[in-house]
């Protein structure tokens, strides 16, 4: 078991006044096997107004409203977490489990096609390339060693728009972009999957009392009778250095923070997430 304090600070900077903000928040880790969320807080100046609710995918959310004029909006999230490794699920499925009409029913929405996870020219030829595999699992683990090889991790190679398809094309991309590659790929081939947004602790090697930067991190869910959890970014096990926050059919279900704001202002983001080991 270890157990971290994750601090995500997120600025949005005007450089005019603003009357009104409307936002979304993720930034709450739910409790469930293998994690526990010992506290949650979350700041934020100016407010006038906030509700929490769950969203469809069971993700926490919290919206808020900022009515008083200012040119920055501070949010601090905080939170205190427990996370312990588990094995992973057997790989039980067969090619026809996943094809079972009665499958592809129960799990629709983790094989619909959207924007980010088309399925062009170029991601086609990796579905084809994995499809004569003996089992959904062998098929989905050489997919994401495939686009780990493939895929150069590069921050500005895409942009937070930019669909699987085009991070394929430029062998190039973010966490992001190796998830919804994955998840297309995944998908094209009958496999029920879905994106996993959260934290990575940036040093396994981080000792009790010791802090370091980060950032968000996304990687993908597979499912073979249940739900397998796979990093092709970093081609690693998803363990307990993997904090879970939301999770939906792309990043466009998931974001940590979005909204809306009236005036004619320019906003800048800036973004922070401190971890500090505790235990």
């Amino acid at each position: 078991m270890r157990r971290y304090r994750i601090v995500h600070t997120t600025s949005l900077v005007y450089d005019g006044p603003v009357r009104a903000a409307h936002n979304e928040l993720r930034m709450t880790p739910p409790n469930e096997a293998g994690q526990t969320t010992l506290e949650n807080r979350i700041r934020i100046r100016p407010m006038t107004w906030s509700h929490v609710y769950r969203d469809h995918w069971g993700a926490h959310v919290m919206a808020m409203e900022s009515l008083a004029q200012h040119d920055r909006l501070d949010i601090e999230a905080i939170s205190t977490v427990e996370r312990s490794a588990a094995p992973l699920p057997a790989a039980t499925c067969t090619w026809a489990t996943v094809r079972d009409a009665a499958v592809q029913d129960r799990l629709y929405e983790w094989l619909m096609v959207s924007d980010r996870t088309r399925v062009g020219d170029g991601i086609a030829e990796l579905v084809d390339a994995v499809r004569g595999l003996d089992s959904p699992r062998a098929a989905a683990d050489e997919i994401c060693g495939r686009v780990r090889e493939a895929m150069e991790y590069r921050p500005g190679a895409t942009a937070v728009h930019s669909t699987g398809e085009e991070a394929w094309r430029e062998r190039a991309g973010v966490c992001q972009d190796f998830a919804h590659i994955t998840i297309g790929a995944l998908r094209a081939l009958g496999i029920p999957a879905r994106y996993v947004s959260g934290y990575l602790v940036p040093r396994r090697d981080l000792e009790v009392g010791e802090s370091a930067t980060g950032e968000s991190h996304a990687w993908v869910e597979l499912w073979d009778d249940a739900w397998v959890p796979a990093d092709p970014t970093n081609g690693t096990t998803v363990a307990d250095d993997h904090v879970v926050v939301a999770r939906g059919r792309d990043y466009d279900d998931v974001p940590p923070f979005k909204g809306i704001y009236s005036g004619r202002a320019t906003a800048s983001l800036e973004v922070r997430v401190a971890f500090t080991r505790l235990a």
